[in-house]
């Protein structure tokens, strides 16, 4: 093993080393790898991750009951593999006790890409006790129970997701059906909410707001089977700009579409809430009049915010799409009649927009608002942190850490970089007004930005106060206005690699904000080495926010 990998393993702390034996003989394993027992299909994404994910299904296949203490009930299923930009894939395995899921219990195998070696692995491996894994609640009466605690106006909008688990509760673990179900139609606002159900008992052991999924379907001309071309795009909030679209031969039409991009498109809702939307299409290829009265104009804002955050994860964390698959996503604009909010969808990977109540809102196709939506599916195909308690606030907060990140690499005149969510979109009525605040998360009079202020069941967009104030101290500098700690910033270019590495490579779909504090020092010493400023400084950022 060279010295440089040697250097890098003794750097990564609090996580768990495999023998030098072992990770000499994974690293020659590579060829078998392909040949072996796999748990699943590879990824397909570049040789280099690929091949490092071999090496770590190697490992779950032949060496994980030893090292990690699997007993004969427990196996890993692999789920994603996600090179960090930094040198190291990060493979990450569900553990399964008799073929369930166990919520949080991840194993994270971290692998040079360039040696195929194993640097570290991560262990959230945990024991559960339950003699039988078989449910005395059927699938369908949970979904049931599920339905009649939410009590829509109208049948979901789409099959519920189920899947039977082991949640924790209370110090153990108990088999349970998690439901999540969603809402979409003309008498009410979206709804997704997330039911954990005891499937032993019926209890409901948690439930939050999941608003994050949304109705799939398609659009005509079909997105991807015209010819690129650019365009001209006059859009609400940044300016003239060129904007990349599609032009379809046949029927002498441009569609608002994105080749470069993974055939990422955007529809228009007609102020709807159902259904995909219809492509946006234009004879001449100018979009938009900057102003509301030309429903493309909003609609070129979406598309562009797609296209910066696209190149923002492309050029930054060498990220190829939100699911690192190239595969664009697809935004929806003029959602419903006045609707204040935009959200983005899992189950159809699209974003959706809002145009605002035109009093407090306009349309909320902001840029930052645009990247914070995207970093939602980001999260949810790497750490994918619960939308519930701690780890919804650490879901929150990454979207506006990567939304704000976004609007520093895009640096447009017309809508300047800053540490404020979506002050854009506030009509002139209200000016200074933001949705949030990473500078000092208490101006909104909701957030917190100390985590002696946390408390259970705090809505997830007030408790990412904390990370974000994190974040801010980290990158930025300054003090936080509860402890009057001050902190010497980074910069941040360092401090969105580390929150990103933290992300993809350390986070797991439980971690809580002390967790995401060792999380990023791993992170940052991975990057930066174990005695470096950077890491001194995360710990820092921590220490002011009140997160040890």
């Amino acid at each position: 093993m060279s010295q440089e990998l040697e250097e890098r393993e003794a750097r990564m702390q609090k996580t768990t080393f495999l023998s030098m034996a072992l990770v000499v003989s994974l690293g020659a394993a590579v060829g078998q790898a392909r040949e072996g027992r796999l748990l699943v299909n590879l990824p397909d994404e570049s040789s280099a991750t690929a091949e490092a994910a071999a090496v770590a299904v190697q490992f779950a296949t032949r060496e994980a009951s030893r090292v990690l203490g699997l007993s004969a009930r427990e196996g890993l299923a692999l789920r994603t593999a996600d090179h960090d930009g930094a040198g190291v894939v990060h493979v990450r395995f569900d553990t399964r006790v008799q073929d369930v899921r166990v919520v949080g219990g991840e194993v994270i195998v971290h692998v040079d890409a360039a040696s195929r070696r194993i640097v570290g692995l991560s262990n959230f491996h945990r024991r559960v006790n339950v003699e039988d894994p078989t449910p005395r609640v059927s699938e369908g009466d949970a979904v049931g129970m599920a339905w009649a605690l939410m009590a829509p106006a109208s049948a979901p909008a789409e099959k519920p997701q189920t899947e039977l688990v082991f949640y924790p509760s209370k110090g153990s673990y108990r088999l349970a059906w998690m439901v999540r179900m969603f809402v979409e139609n003309e008498v009410e606002e979206p709804r997704a909410e997330a039911f954990v159900i005891d499937a032993k008992t019926g209890e409901v052991l948690d439930r939050w707001d999941d608003l994050r999924t949304g109705k799939p379907g398609g659009s005509t001309p079909p997105p991807g089977s015209g010819s690129p071309a650019v365009g001209t795009a006059k859009t609400l909030y940044l300016g003239q700009l060129s904007i990349d679209t599609e032009f379809y031969s046949s029927a002498n039409l441009y569609g608002m579409v994105d080749r470069v991009r993974g055939n990422a498109y955007t529809t228009d809702m007609n102020n709807r809430q159902t259904g995909s939307g219809t492509l946006f299409t234009d004879a001449d290829n100018t979009w938009g009049n900057f102003t509301n009265s030309d429903r493309a104009t909003a609609g070129t804002d979406a598309h562009l915010g797609m296209a910066f955050t696209w190149d923002y994860y492309k050029n930054v964390h060498g990220r190829n799409g939100i699911y690192n698959d190239g595969v664009g996503a697809f935004s929806r604009v003029h959602y419903g009649r006045n609707y204040n909010n935009a959200f983005w969808s899992d189950s159809c990977k699209c974003m959706t927009y809002g145009d605002g109540d035109g009093s407090v809102l306009s349309p909320l196709v902001s840029l930052d608002v645009a990247g914070h939506e995207m970093s939602h599916g980001v999260t949810s195909a790497t750490a994918n942190l619960q939308y519930s308690g701690e780890s919804g606030g650490l879901n929150e907060s990454t979207s506006d850490i990567f939304g704000t990140a976004v609007e520093f690499y895009a640096n447009n005149p017309n809508d300047p970089p800053d540490w404020w969510i979506g002050e854009t979109v506030y009509t002139p009525s209200k000016p200074g007004d933001a949705l949030r605040y990473m500078d000092d998360p208490k101006k909104d009079g909701r957030s917190v930005d100390h985590y002696s202020l946390y408390t259970n069941g705090m809505d997830v967009h007030y408790s990412s106060g904390i990370a974000n104030n994190f974040f801010y101290l980290l990158a930025n500098g300054g003090t936080n206005r509860t402890s009057g700690i001050s902190v010497t910033g980074i910069g941040l270019a360092k401090a969105e690699r580390i929150w990103y590495v933290a992300l993809t490579g350390y986070m797991t779909s439980t971690t809580n904000f002390s967790q995401a504090r060792q999380a990023t020092i791993q992170a940052a010493t991975q990057l930066f080495g174990a005695s470096s400023v950077e890491v001194q400084r995360v710990k820092d950022a921590w220490t002011a926010v009140g997160v040890y």
